[in-house]
């Protein structure tokens, strides 16, 4: 675009014949040249040799045109070309300001209409002529192409070409907009264009920064909507024209795209397009989140990175992991800081971010341009907080008395399935037929899930909800992404008690007074491993004691072998056999 300019009042300096075609009805009528029949012409011969295929108007009395001829006699000597002086007629017609002939010829044309006038004398210069230049009683020939006409009344015209279905705003006067645009004369010569600058044109309305047709054009657009805008003369560069592109007394015609619109004053805007039943909590400032997106200039081209929606400029699915960062922190742009904060779980919106508020004026990288409004459409897939502790939520509890609950150190047995809280599943233990098995306390499952697991009765059925960090943390596991919450349906099958720590076996009560003579079967004086498995069994038969829960009986009793065979010769001598309670009592008298 050019700026606009001051609007110039003086009068053009006219060309000669310009000055000799205002003498009009002062000549004589002469006898003209004969018509077809014989005698002399009385009215303007008009031959259309050309006519285009759209005619939005036709020259009427008193509009102002803009046109190229040549005029020559009937043996076709020439005796005037605007051509040669490579300057157009501008001129009012039907005023009086040309020849009768001329007046008449023009009526009715079309912008790119090309005709043949045959003027008689009598309509043109008459029995007089014009000294040294048109004799008496000359029929006159001229070859006429009209380039341009308006009307003092015109107003700027304006034709909808293509309008989106979804319209999130009009532009108002003191908006900043960003748009395409080819800009012609009337006749269709192209005099500027803001696709060939690799970029749009970037501006105030209402402002006086534009042409005042061009601002009563714009006036009312949605983003992505296409117009063609023709401006008079008078609401444009007026007679001084620009440059050496834009002729005096031009109508402009532009086309143009608009590609986004906002207001210095706006705010982020908040569009919810999906909410899930159930919102308990919404993110606040200080929440870590995880979320995809699609972001998309507003006139939804793209793309610049993506959700279902206009083509994406960034897009977090094509990289088919979610963006993860704290809000209201300042780690993204302003508008979106604001954009996510009140957001559920689940929650799809449309955060439309004015450039205030995202990259400014100077835009980044190569796919977001200055002063553009972004359009983000946001699917959360979950926050947390790194305050947030497990939530637990007991969905059933067997109807019988539950006296005994799991504590730290018992051994467990559960079912359980896993997912994110967007409901895609992990893991579930029923996919390998048989419980998860676990001692609570024992660091053998995610901290959150052994919280969680704590003070269930047999049968009870929870709800889980374990923060990263209670679970896999930043970098996530196999199959679990980083920084992911998790969600567990767990249902306790059984308990037992658990060991003290170190302990692989434990009486119920006290073991007996003749320890090794009791596991000496055979009475030899040594117990190798057959006795000593064969009595651990039948003390647990009888349920006089038992082994660590969850682990192989044969290794444990195995261990517990090789703990006692101090000299590692495969067999247990009275000298050697001890109870754990009297070695704990013996080291903490040898660290006395």
């Amino acid at each position: 675009m050019f700026p606009a300019g001051p609007p110039i009042y003086s009068l053009l300096r006219l060309p000669l014949l310009q000055l000799l075609l205002l003498v009009v009805q002062a000549v004589g009528r002469g006898l003209g040249r004969a018509s077809p029949a014989g005698g002399p012409l009385e009215d303007v011969v008009i031959e259309r040799y050309h006519i285009p295929r759209a005619c939005p108007r036709e020259v009427q009395m008193g509009d102002f045109v803009r046109y190229h001829y040549n005029g020559t006699f009937e043996d076709g000597k020439k005796f005037d070309s605007s051509y040669d002086r490579n300057t157009l007629v501008a001129i009012v017609v039907g005023v009086g300001r040309l020849i009768t002939g001329m007046d008449r010829g023009l009526m009715g044309m079309c912008v790119n209409e090309r005709r043949r006038l045959i003027v008689p004398p009598h309509l043109g210069y008459g029995s007089i002529g014009l000294a040294g230049l048109i004799p008496p009683d000359a029929t006159l020939y001229f070859d006429v192409v009209l380039l341009d006409v308006w009307n003092k009344e015109d107003t700027v015209q304006v034709s909808i070409l293509l309008r989106p279905p979804h319209c999130p705003r009009m532009i108002q006067d003191g908006d900043f907009v960003r748009y395409h645009y080819n800009g012609t004369l009337l006749d269709g010569t192209s005099f500027d264009t803001s696709y060939s600058r690799g970029g749009t044109y970037d501006t105030y309305v209402g402002s006086g920064w534009l042409i005042k047709g061009m601002d009563q054009g714009l006036l009312g657009m949605c983003p992505g909507e296409r117009r063609k805008i023709i401006i008079p003369p008078f609401l444009a560069y007026g007679e001084k024209g620009y440059g050496t592109v834009i002729p005096p007394q031009a109508s402009l015609v532009f086309h143009v795209l608009l590609i986004d619109v906002h207001n210095p004053k706006d705010t982020v805007q908040l569009e919810t397009l999906e909410l899930p039943l159930g919102c308990v909590r919404r993110a606040v400032a200080g929440d870590f989140m995880r979320y995809h997106y699609n972001g998309s200039l507003m006139d939804g081209e793209g793309p610049f990175d993506s959700l279902p929606g206009p083509p994406a400029l960034y897009c977090s699915y094509s990289r088919n992991h979610t963006y993860n960062t704290y809000i209201g922190q300042g780690y993204i742009i302003p508008g979106m800081d604001q954009g996510l904060q009140g957001a559920c779980v689940g929650e799809r919106r449309r955060i439309t971010i004015p450039p205030h508020l995202a990259y400014g004026e100077n835009g980044t990288g190569d796919k977001i341009p200055g002063s553009a409004v972004l359009i983000f459409n946001v699917h959360v897939i979950d926050f947390h907080n790194p305050a947030d502790v497990v939530e637990i939520k007991t969905l059933s509890r067997p109807s019988e008395t539950c006296n005994e609950t799991t504590k730290l150190g018992d051994f467990v047995r559960y079912h359980y399935n896993c997912s994110l809280l967007d409901g895609t599943q992990l893991f579930t233990s029923h996919d390998y037929g048989a419980p998860q098995e676990a001692t609570l306390g024992a660091n053998k499952v995610i901290e959150g899930l052994d919280m969680g697991l704590q003070g269930m009765c047999v049968g009870e059925r929870r709800q889980l909800i374990v923060p990263p960090h209670l679970a896999h943390g930043e970098n996530g596991a196999r199959g679990v992404p980083g920084s992911a919450v998790l969600q567990f349906e767990v249902e306790l099958v059984s308990r037992e008690d658990g060991l003290p720590t170190g302990y692989l076996f434990v009486w119920h009560e006290d073991p007996p007074a003749n320890l090794f003579e009791d596991m000496d079967l055979n009475k030899d004086g040594e117990v190798p491993p057959e006795e000593f498995s064969t009595f651990i069994k039948a003390q647990v038969s009888e349920g006089k004691g038992r082994l660590m829960p969850g682990q192989d009986p044969e290794k444990t009793i195995g261990d517990m072998f090789q703990n006692q065979d101090r000299n590692q010769d495969g067999k247990i001598t009275v000298e050697e056999l001890k109870l754990k309670s009297d070695e704990d009592e013996e080291r903490v008298h040898e660290e006395l």
